[in-house]
């Protein structure tokens, strides 16, 4: 198996392993209620993102462009950026609008911050005047994941104030994880006793139902007021940190205000749910309702029953840092066996990630970060792989070795019900592991020349 630095040197990026941040920054955006995201840049931008955003989640997603034109890139986008405004509050009427900063604006170094509160002066007094949130997201440092995580610190850092007596809420800051796996976390939550703030939770304004009448803002969404008062919460859970990580809302919120930090892996598998179940209890002072028990033992049933079909199969498993390590945790539980793990973040270090929450990992598993899909091309020859677990953006791994890819994580957009896509705690795992094994099963019975039935 090669090793990273004896893999083929290249000097550009083929089919990048992630999208761009101000696409993240969206997401987490469109989390709080009644907010309109605003991308500071080329119109081709919000463009492009909104394609991504609608493709994954099959959802009607208007994010405002400051429309970059040549003039702008040279003399600066500040009038531009104020039109923007007076636009999106006359239309939209939004409680919030999130600024994401965009390559052309960053590199130009537009002061946004400068420009918000020269339009919040200009402006004060005057009714419907929204809260302004600014992220810096320039496209060519980091990725979505950034985005989603630089939107979460900078909408707690704006938004959040000091309390008086601890309030008794848990704030709770996903990674980037699907609606349904937001409204699981949710129950979760409420069956523990638990008041949580979710930072973001778009679980509603990315999965709505079908609307008798255009509505310009998608209800749901983290009121604004349950964020100011994540100040004086009583603990936060935050997902998919890393322990040396020192700039996150988790930080932030125990720095400013001494909220309690509990950073938890994605809980997929059976330790790592455990592990946030331990959290909840804790929190709680309650045991876990029954029900958890019985899903729980019906997973451990699941895992002998597929065991045969999963034990010692070679996976190549990609996506985002957070869930690749959630991923490979489970997989080492089921049987399989990693042998390439990738992620296109750069922003986090994915082998110190695996080594806590993955350590018996064989040191033969190629691990690769902030990379691209050329590059785990090249990593999997030779290796025989069995199966892919990532995005769709594996399609063309797999059909170029035959081998099935099962998609999970974002964006998937060749296949209906991304989100509503389950991944964590016991119910998720129980979905994904079946579904790891189906794959397995056909792609052996489709092989074989007489076909079979297991019985």
């Amino acid at each position: 198996m090669p090793a990273p630095d004896t893999l083929h040197k290249r000097t550009a990026t083929e089919n990048a392993c992630k999208v761009c941040a101000p696409l993240g920054a969206c997401i987490a955006l469109k989390g709080i209620e009644a907010t309109i995201p605003l991308l500071h840049g080329s119109q081709g931008c919000s463009t492009y993102i909104r394609r991504y955003l609608i493709g994954h989640f099959r959802e009607p997603i208007d994010i405002a462009s400051s429309s970059f034109s040549e003039a702008t890139a040279i003399f600066g986008g500040r009038d531009n950026l104020f039109r923007s405004l007076d636009n999106i509050i006359t239309q939209y009427h939004p409680k919030l609008i999130g600024i994401a900063t965009t390559c052309l604006s960053e590199t130009i170094g537009e002061d946004i911050s400068l420009y918000v509160n020269q339009y919040l002066e200009q402006n004060r007094g005057k009714p419907l005047l929204p809260r302004i949130v600014h992220v810096a997201t320039p496209s060519y440092a980091g990725s979505h994941s950034t985005g989603f995580k630089n939107a979460q610190i900078k909408l707690l850092a704006t938004l959040a104030e000091k309390q008086g007596p601890k309030n008794g809420h848990v704030v709770f800051l996903p990674t980037l994880v699907s609606p349904e796996d937001l409204r699981l976390f949710r129950a979760m939550f409420n069956d523990f006793g638990l008041s949580p703030v979710f930072v973001p939770d778009y679980s509603e304004t990315l999965d709505s139902g079908l609307w008798e009448e255009l509505e310009l803002i998608q209800e749901g969404g983290t009121p604004i007021e349950l964020v100011k008062e994540a100040g004086g919460a009583r603990a936060t859970i935050e997902i998919g940190a890393d322990p040396g990580e020192d700039k996150s809302g988790g930080t932030l919120l125990q720095e400013k205000f001494g909220v309690q930090l509990n950073r938890l892996c994605l809980p997929i598998g059976i330790r790592q749910t455990d592990l946030f179940f331990k959290t909840l209890e804790a929190l709680s002072g309650a045991p876990a309702p029954a029900e958890y028990s019985r899903q729980r033992q019906r997973l451990v049933d699941s895992y002998v029953d597929g065991h045969k079909f999963l034990f010692d199969k070679k996976a190549v498993i990609f996506g985002d840092a957070e869930l690749v390590a959630g991923l490979v945790s489970f997989a080492l539980e089921t049987g399989l066996r990693p042998v390439v793990v990738a992620t296109g973040d750069s922003d986090v270090d994915l082998k110190s990630m695996l080594g806590r929450v993955a350590p018996e990992l064989d040191k033969s598993c190629l691990v690769l970060q902030d990379t691209d899909f050329a590059r785990i091309d090249q990593a999997m020859e030779g290796l025989r792989a069995e199966i892919i677990i990532g995005n769709s953006k594996g399609y063309i791994l797999s059909r170029k070795y035959g081998i099935p890819l099962v998609r999970v994580g974002f964006p998937i957009q060749d296949r209906i019900g991304a989100q509503r896509l389950l991944h964590v705690g016991y119910a998720g795992t129980q979905q994904l592991f079946d579904r790891i094994a189906n794959a397995l099963i056909e792609k052996e019975q489709d092989g074989s020349p007489v076909g079979y039935m297991t019985y």
